[in-house]
């Protein structure tokens, strides 16, 4: 049995401070390794909640789903490159009407059916605006072979 942890006082989407730069973004990143990005309506939004579903099966997991944003240490590449491509596989999931990436802190209580971190105890960091999400864009298709996996 799982512990639910409330999320309290969540920022409106318009009160989390924006990043624009991805130079920034980078260096909040740098900073914060413990930094998530979560796509969604946003915290006020999630913190009514305080959890993530998994629609598969029908079952609610125990924390917020999140995706790693922070370069693994065997990540030789700038540290840029792994924050547009971790920005852009999950960016389909901002398409939705009033959702968008946001960063946050929080502590991982598991995982989900997909590998990804939930998390409790959320607090917000910023929201990643549409300016660093284009250049991120523009980076991964310049410097990756998107969409090639080991099939070939």
């Amino acid at each position: 049995m799982w512990v639910r942890h409330a999320v309290s006082q969540m920022p409106s989407p318009d009160k989390l401070r924006t990043v624009e730069d991805l130079d920034e973004l980078v260096r909040l990143v740098q900073e914060l390794p413990d930094l998530f990005v979560r796509y969604s309506k946003g915290p006020s939004h999630d913190g009514r909640r305080g959890t993530s579903r998994d629609y598969e099966s029908g079952v609610d997991m125990p924390g917020l789903s999140v995706t790693t944003i922070a370069p693994e240490p065997w990540w030789t590449r700038p540290a840029e490159d792994w924050v547009a491509r971790r920005l852009c596989k999950y960016e389909e999931l901002g398409d939705e009407q009033d959702r968008f990436p946001w960063l946050l802190t929080g502590q991982v209580v598991g995982y989900g059916p997909d590998h990804e971190p939930l998390v409790v105890d959320v607090r917000p960091v910023a929201r990643v605006g549409r300016e660093a999400l284009e250049r991120a864009r523009r980076l991964y298709e310049e410097r990756f072979e998107v969409a090639q996996d080991s099939r070939g």
